[in-house]
């Protein structure tokens, strides 16, 4: 599968805290666009090589929203080419290209239909998640694109079979056969099932705040399948981190908010991260393809902390990069 990209790269998966005091409802289309590109300009200069648009927005609710919209669809669920559009894309700068997450099908039935199994209905929302991206391609701004599955191994929501999970993913990640796709996981146990999915060559993996989820990615299977691995290595779960913290003092960190950030970036420093990261590689070597952040720094209290960790990434893979000579 071939790449613009080179290496290792380091990317961010995408949800962002807003501005201090300021709310989605209250900003005009331009406004938000204005927010968006602020944002992207603060994880490049944090370090980040490959942003993805801040999803500011609810990750189901802006694709669903045009989804169940019967002017923007062609059929129920089936988004129209013309409609398929990313709305965050337009902030991108010229020259830029972005990394461009898409929920997945399996994510968005669930939200929809709950425990049942009505295939059709989810091959159809694969269809417009591969819609999606295919406009996104067409535009020239994405140059790494994700299918974002957190349910996925979580949720007992989800009834359908392997074959049929594997079969939606197929459809979903149609447009990227020639270019790098993601697959973001909270769980790596659908991991062998999306190696096998043609569209999909990496796999990401929350290895910061569980560890142990390398050890259940089976290398040979990547090597069979001609997969890579997103390792993260910086923990983003804000809320465990703060209460680990708050018992191990006693205190509540939330009431400091000084000392809240030099807790946590001293417990998420470029040191451990890159010890993280070597670990990977040792485990994977060239099948470690992207690092960076488990998840969204969405939860997290202010711009400039979520800035600083992304930071600590950069410093993190420059280092490694460096030592191992990569």
């Amino acid at each position: 599968m071939s790449s613009q990209l080179k290496g290792i790269f380091f990317d961010d998966i995408g949800s962002y805290p807003l501005p201090k005091g300021v709310r989605l409802g209250s900003l005009s289309r331009d406004q938000y666009l204005q927010l968006v590109r602020d944002v992207l300009a603060q994880k490049r200069n944090a370090g980040v090589e490959v942003p993805t648009y801040p999803q500011f927005r609810n990750m189901i609710r802006m694709f669903m929203d045009l989804l169940e919209d019967p002017e923007l669809t062609e059929s129920p669920y089936l988004i129209k080419r013309e409609h398929a559009k990313i709305m965050e894309l337009e902030a991108v700068p010229p020259g830029q290209s972005v990394r461009v997450c898409v929920s997945g099908p399996i994510e968005l039935y669930i939200s929809a239909f709950g425990a049942t199994n009505y295939t059709d209905i989810l091959y159809t929302l694969a269809e417009s998640v591969a819609r999606f991206l295919a406009e996104a391609k067409g535009e020239g701004r994405m140059v790494v694109a994700s299918i974002d599955e957190p349910s996925l191994g979580m949720s007992s929501n989800i009834v359908f079979s392997e074959d049929e999970i594997c079969r939606a993913l197929e459809i979903a990640s149609s447009p990227c056969l020639d270019m790098d796709c993601e697959v973001h996981l909270h769980s790596p146990l659908y991991a062998e099932c999306c190696a096998r999915v043609p569209g999909i060559n990496i796999l990401g993996v929350e290895s910061a705040a569980h560890p142990d989820y390398l050890k259940l990615i089976d290398k040979k299977v990547l090597d069979e399948t001609d997969t890579y691995i997103r390792a993260g290595i910086a923990r983003t779960d804000i809320l465990s981190m703060s209460a680990g913290l708050n018992e191990q003092y006693g205190i509540n960190l939330w009431d400091d908010m000084i000392r809240l950030e030099r807790e946590v970036l001293n417990m998420e420093s470029p040191l451990v991260m890159e010890k993280r990261l070597e670990k990977a590689y040792t485990q994977f070597g060239g099948r470690l393809r992207a690092t960076g952040p488990d998840c969204g720094l969405g939860s997290w209290p202010s711009q400039d902390m979520a800035g600083k960790i992304l930071a600590n990434c950069a410093d993190a893979v420059r280092s490694f990069l460096k030592k191992n000579r990569i």
